[in-house]
């Protein structure tokens, strides 16, 4: 292992600012990707080169861009200096392929999708990017060049999912991006779902606006501002189809659109209604006959695509849950890409050769997989790491072992290191526990067992060696009692008991035993909002209770390392509580905190192992349309605070921060567009932005033996920094050593020593 063999290493810094740290300076301190991408992560946009069919792009939810130039055997990074990596829509300039548009943020509101900050542009096949505006639209789900002149490109934008949000419909530029302009937009919760052109007429468009809003606790799709909309003049007028036109009447959801391009006037539409239905136009749209209701998808909000084979209009592919495909113009479809050949549910990209319709290439929830045969036979590209952590953990083995729980791809554990050639390798990474995976709690005294979770509180106590798993979700000792599980539910170990553990639903659970028993340490802990607890009713036109909405339950336990009798607790409607006698009594300090909205998502709170009465708190309020940076620091139990990161130095939300047990005025910070680092215990932060992609970080763990620091990424899975000995002695003897003309910092793996350069 190159970590273990690495002695000395050296810095020149060659541009230095005075009393400044810098990235680039530090660039010898390597973080090092370690996946797992045997599942990858979702993958939300596709676009291939024509000229060279082998080269292909593809656009992951939240893991930026990737390029193969070999048809899939081999990925690359192309995307990773810029500031979103929340990729939406990809295209190519087929007659310039040089020249490629990338819109950010995935157009999939689920609760946990990612926003982006508008469209980029490359030149150079993807080498370098410009960023080209439209930095409010948060959502960009399709892009349209015109097909006789690429500086006429259609953008289309879903908007913001979390509130109102004007940058949302369909922008338009004439200059190749300098200007934009809006051609389309209905109001400010409408946005465009899809957007097409006629083959033989790059003057003619079909959109599919969408009206839907997301709150923390419930989703609605449909309203008055959904429906069609086409132009024949590049969207200088446009007319709304309705019922009139052969519609379904009353309000619609998402709609899904394909041409068939071998015969233009033949047009799909997948339409959430009331009851939902496949729609054909054989006129170029102007009238639409339902053609089927049965076996055309179940989850429109989150997948809403239809594709046409290029030289077969009767062949349709519908991309959903799992891929099924029409051989009769949509009347009856058959399943052809499932868990029986092996490809993970839940679609959202696809592409098929013009020319060539057996070559096919999907995206879904787990990563890319192509097929050269008409999709009889799917080949999964796992070497794309852009999986999707909620939670990081830690255990004391050696190596050490690297816990987590994937979006909608279970639990896994897998080493940080390993003793052999050829570094870590897919298969050794183990699943733990089934569903969309969250927090994993290894057992303290033997790594062999450990708590893992799905969604809605569902845990269990695993074996790794036997695979076998004991479920031990509490109940409430009365019956009549519902208890409320969050999405990603709260669970601590106890510092003090290698049995202890934590749980919470509305209430803080407590086992001795590990999970075997439960007694209830706290009342409600949340503000137990009736109005917010009805996630069994979420959807809108169409139902999706899948827990995601469960509100007004607890996200954040923790216990205090120094004294067994303090806990403190999170909610997900604002709460900050804190108990100091082992939760006979509790202190809510939510209003405490100056500037905080009411109400706010409180994912983390971090207790510090130097003194007992200190803490951090993040907050985070993007699920109401608020994306500013919160997190607060008390030292005397809550009695005071002070918000340490805002607006003027963090750019994006925040997700989790810690603490370094040995140096305390090292800080790391977890944010939406990746990782900042304090040397003065929050006061100034710096942004690392260099050698490390801007990827949400979930959550972070300091491993107290390789002084390693361990990252879950939200999109690009687990990082690891080496050696965060060098941060210590900064932060111990403060950021003036960087005005040293020389100065030796300390390593594990030996000196990092650091020097100026001068010119002349």
């Amino acid at each position: 292992m190159q970590k273990y063999l690495l002695s000395f290493l050296f810095f020149a810094f060659s541009t230095l600012v005075f009393g400044q740290f810098k990235v680039d300076d530090f660039k010898a301190m390597k973080f090092r990707n370690i996946g797992p991408a045997g599942m990858s992560g979702r993958i939300t946009a596709i676009d291939v080169d024509l000229s060279n069919p082998n080269r292909i792009f593809a656009g992951a939810a939240s893991g930026g861009v990737w390029l193969s130039e070999n048809g899939g055997i081999s990925w690359t990074p192309i995307f990773d200096e810029q500031s979103s990596l929340a990729i939406g829509a990809i295209k190519i300039n087929q007659k310039n392929p040089s020249e490629i548009w990338v819109g950010t943020g995935e157009g999939n509101p689920r609760n946990s999708l990612n926003t982006g900050n508008g469209i980029y542009k490359s030149l150079d096949g993807g080498k370098s990017w410009q960023k080209m505006g439209l930095e409010n639209t948060k959502t960009i789900h399709r892009i349209i060049i015109h097909r006789d002149n690429p500086d006429i490109v259609y953008v289309a934008s879903l908007g913001s999912p979390w509130g109102p949000n004007v940058d949302r419909g369909v922008f338009k530029t004439i200059d190749g991006g300098k200007t934009w302009r809006k051609i389309l937009y209905v109001n400010d919760l409408t946005g465009a779902a899809d957007m097409i052109t006629d083959p033989n007429n790059p003057n003619k468009l079909i959109v599919a606006m969408w009206e839907h809003k997301r709150d923390p606790w419930f989703f609605n799709s449909g309203g008055k501002g959904s429906g069609l909309h086409i132009t024949y003049d590049a969207g200088d007028t446009w007319k709304k189809l309705s019922d009139e036109d052969g519609l379904p009447k009353g309000d619609l959801g998402r709609c899904g659109l394909a041409f068939a391009k071998n015969k233009p006037n033949i047009i799909y539409a997948l339409v959430e209604a009331k009851e939902n239905g496949l729609y054909k136009s054989i006129d170029g749209g102007k009238k639409w006959s339902l053609v089927s209701t049965k076996n055309i998808g179940d989850r429109p909000f989150y997948y809403a695509e239809l594709y046409v084979d290029p030289l077969n209009e009767n062949r349709i592919y519908n991309v959903y849950t799992y891929i099924s495909m029409s051989e009769d113009g949509g009347k009856t479809f058959r399943e052809i890409a499932n868990y029986g050949n092996d490809v993970h549910p839940d679609h959202h990209a696809f592409w098929i050769h013009p020319t060539d319709p057996q070559y096919i290439i999907d995206g879904n929830d787990g990563g890319l997989t192509i097929s050269r045969d008409g999709g009889v036979n799917w080949y999964f590209a796992g070497n794309i790491p852009v999986g999707q952590f909620y939670h990081v953990n830690v255990d004391n083995d050696f190596p050490y072992n690297v816990y987590g729980g994937m979006q909608d791809n279970g639990s896994w554990v897998g080493p940080s290191a390993v003793l052999k050639r050829g570094g870590i390798r897919n298969h050794d990474f183990q699943e733990l526990y089934f569903g969309d995976g969250f927090d994993v709690v290894p057992y303290r005294k033997d790594s062999r067992y450990g708590y893992a979770m799905s969604q809605g509180g569902n845990v269990g106590f695993y074996d790794r060696e036997t695979g076998k798993t004991r479920f031990v979700k509490p109940n409430h000792p009365n019956p009549s009692v519902e208890l409320r599980y969050n999405w990603n539910a709260a669970i601590a170990q106890d510092p003090f008991s290698d049995c202890g553990v934590y749980f919470g639903s509305q209430f803080l659970h407590y086992s001795n035993d590990c999970g075997e028993s439960w007694r209830i340490l706290s009342p409600d802990l949340t503000t137990n909002d009736t109005t917010k607890q009805n996630a069994d009713k979420s959807g809108g036109l169409t139902m999706d209770a899948t827990n995601a909405e469960n509100h007004t339950t607890i996200i954040a336990i923790a216990p205090s390392p120094i004294n067994k009798n303090v806990v403190w607790v999170g909610t997900d409607d604002g709460n900050i509580q804190l108990t100091q006698d082992g939760g006979k009594t509790w202190t809510n300090h939510h209003k405490a905190l100056k500037g905080l909205p009411i109400a706010s998502w409180i994912p983390q709170i971090h207790v510090s192992e130097h003194n007992e009465g200190e803490a951090w708190v993040v907050a985070n309020n993007y699920r109401r349309n608020d994306y500013s940076a919160y997190t607060y620091h008390t030292t005397d139990f809550g009695k005071t605070w002070t918000r340490i990161a805002d607006d003027t130095q963090i750019k994006g939300f925040v997700l989790c921060i810690v603490q370094d047990h040995k140096q305390p005025n090292l800080l790391f910070l977890g944010t939406d567009v990746g990782l900042y680092v304090s040397f003065d215990k929050g006061k100034k932060w710096h942004h690392w932005n260099k050698e490390f992609p801007q990827v949400q970080v979930n959550d972070m763990k300091i491993h107290k033996v390789e002084d390693e620091l361990v990252l879950g990424t939200f999109g690009r899975a687990f990082w690891i920094l080496d050696d965060i000995n060098p941060l210590r002695e900064l932060a111990a003897k403060g950021e003036t050593i960087l005005n040293n003309e020389f100065d030796v910092l300390e390593s594990t793996h030996g000196y990092l020593v650091s020097y100026k350069s001068y010119d002349g």
